[in-house]
């Protein structure tokens, strides 16, 4: 019988994959039988000679058999990548896209910028920041650490809601994982909670695909929660809700961050022209060139937040 070395069992995966129509049949097979082994996918490259055991070998094949159906690789892993973190992941939230670590990036850049221009006197209530839709707890962590990091998680409030408890919990579980439980405090609702004081960030990762799209995406979106991926006929039901709530809850000097679809950013300036007159639609591409997050302001701030690049482009409502 043929030894079943890590090269050995990889090819068979990655063969089966791809004959199963997997995009990355490679990519999927060594983040399986890495997870399997408890090794880095490097390990696999480095000693593809090396037996692999019944048990491992088993749990291999089972991996294989659930990604062959359809599942997403980080529900059979039970964890995503994002931003420098390992995220559970499970059938209750959305997968966290590389793609919303813009958006991380655009929160985490507002909030020094206003710390450092303007430090907050003694006894002054720390920024007050939301995250509108965790899920995962995906924004909400990812900045809590990097807060924690550069040692100015004291000066920031964070807020994370979703109307999902089972969403919610996740998130619990995600932040206390990464020891930010205590930095962030989690409330179930939707969207911004009524009775909330002002925020100087809202940041949102809304659901934002078509609702007639929805049927074309990979079947590993099947696995996920539907209410985190749908966004009505045009894919903005969600975000015009919290564009019209944005009035009410931001501070004059205030930025919402909301990741948008790529051909989406035409339809967010004409709305925020609709629903907030006096304000603007700044678009910031992703390192891909392709439209991502819409900062939206009111016109005549003065936020200290700089141009991401030549690729802004901005609507200004009249």
């Amino acid at each position: 019988m043929t030894a079943r070395t890590v090269g050995f069992l990889l090819h068979a995966g990655i063969e089966r994959l791809r004959m199963a129509g997997s995009d990355s049949p490679r990519l999927d097979a060594e983040l399986l039988l890495g997870h399997a082994l408890r090794v880095d996918r490097t390990a696999l490259i480095a000693h593809s000679d090396a037996p692999v055991g019944a048990d491992a070998a088993a749990a291999f094949e089972a991996s294989l058999v659930r990604r062959i159906a359809g599942e997403p690789v980080a529900y059979i892993r039970g964890f995503k990548e994002f931003h420098g973190l390992a995220l559970s992941t499970d059938q209750r939230a959305l997968i966290p896209r590389p793609e919303t670590e813009l958006l991380v990036d655009l929160v985490i850049g507002a909030i020094v910028d206003r710390l450092i221009a303007a430090p907050r006197p003694i006894g002054m209530p720390p920024l007050r920041v939301i995250d509108v839709g965790t899920g995962a707890g995906t924004i909400a962590i990812a900045v809590a650490v990097e807060l924690r990091r550069r040692r100015i998680d004291a000066d920031v409030s964070l807020i994370a809601t979703d109307s999902s408890p089972e969403a919610l919990q996740l998130a619990r579980e995600n932040a206390v994982g990464h020891g930010v439980a205590d930095r962030i405090q989690f409330e179930l609702g939707d969207l911004v909670p009524w009775d909330s004081t002002l925020f100087e960030i809202v940041a949102a990762n809304l659901p934002y695909i078509p609702s007639e799209s929805i049927a074309g995406l990979p079947v590993a979106a099947s696995f996920e929660p539907r209410g985190a991926l749908d966004g009505g006929p045009d894919g903005l039901v969600a975000i015009r809700r919290l564009l019209e709530q944005l009035g009410r809850v931001l501070r004059p000097d205030g930025a919402g961050f909301l990741e948008i679809g790529s051909d989406q950013a035409p339809a967010v300036i004409a709305a925020t022209a609709e629903l907030l007159p006096g304000w603007r639609a700044t678009i910031v591409p992703d390192l891909s060139g392709l439209d991502r997050v819409a900062r939206i302001e009111r016109a005549e701030s003065t936020g200290s937040v700089e141009s991401t690049g030549s690729g802004e482009s901005a609507g200004t409502s009249a």
